[in-house]
C-alpha cells in the first residue's frame, strides 16, 4: 500500500471510496481523465425494497473524449426530484434518515450545479462533515495514465469490478433496512451507511 491514492470523482460514492479517503495519508481526485459512462462518476447504488437500485445523473451530450472536469449536468428532466423520492422511499424507515434528511434535501430542491465535479465535491464536503472525517486530498492538475508512486484506484472502485480486485478493502456488515428480505448488500453508496449507522459510520469505514 502506497501513502497516496488516486480516485475518480464520484456521486454519493460507495463505502469503499470513503474508506480510501479515511485510510490513505493523501488522495488525489482525478479531474482530467476522459469521462467514463456507467461508473460511480455519475451514479450511485442504494438499497430499495426490491434490492439494489441505481441512481444516475443525466448529462449534457458530449464527445467521447471529454475531460470529466468539463462534463455538464442536464436538467431537461427533473432527476433531482426522482433521486430524492428514491432516497426517501428507500430510507425513510432507516434509523437515521430523519436525522440527516435536512442535510441532503437542499441538493435535490434548492441547489443546481452546472458541472458534475462541483456537485460531487459539494456532496463530499457535506458527507465529510456528517462523518466527522477530515481527509487529506487535492485535485489533479493534469492527466497521468499511470502512477508509480501511488495506488491508482480510478478504475478499481467501479460497479464493473469485483471487490476482490481491491485486496485492501473488506466490506463490514451492518444492519440494512431490507437486509432481512434480500440479505446484506456490500459497498453501496455512503448514504446507505449513514442512514443505517449514523454516528457509527466512521468506525465502519
Amino acid at each position: 500500500m502506497n501513502q497516496l491514492a488516486i480516485l475518480s470523482t464520484a456521486y454519493l460514492a460507495p463505502i469503499q471510496y470513503f474508506s480510501k479517503l479515511k485510510n490513505y495519508e493523501k488522495c488525489i481526485i482525478e479531474h482530467h481523465e476522459h469521462f467514463q459512462k456507467q461508473t460511480y462518476r455519475s451514479r450511485c447504488d442504494i438499497y430499495s425494497p426490491n434490492g439494489p437500485l441505481t441512481l444516475s445523473i443525466p448529462l449534457v451530450k458530449r464527445n467521447h473524449r471529454q475531460a470529466v472536469k468539463d462534463i455538464r449536468i442536464s436538467y431537461d428532466h427533473d432527476w433531482q426530484k426522482l433521486h430524492w423520492r428514491s432516497l426517501e422511499s428507500c430510507y425513510r424507515c432507516s434509523p437515521f434518515f430523519e436525522y440527516y434528511e435536512d442535510d441532503f434535501l437542499p441538493f435535490y430542491t434548492d441547489k443546481k450545479f452546472e458541472f458534475l465535479i462541483d456537485l460531487n465535491e459539494s456532496l463530499n464536503l457535506e458527507i465529510f462533515k456528517l462523518l466527522k472525517l477530515k481527509p487529506n486530498y487535492s485535485f489533479s492538475s493534469e492527466y497521468h495514465e499511470t502512477y508509480t508512486d501511488a495506488d491508482d484506484l480510478r478504475n478499481i472502485i467501479s460497479p464493473k469490478e469485483s471487490l476482490n480486485k481491491d485486496p485492501l478493502f473488506t466490506a463490514t456488515t451492518y444492519i440494512q433496512v431490507f437486509g432481512s428480505k434480500h440479505g446484506f448488500l456490500p459497498n453501496l453508496s455512503i448514504v446507505d451507511l449513514l442512514f443505517n449507522q449514523g454516528s457509527e459510520s466512521l468506525a465502519t469505514l
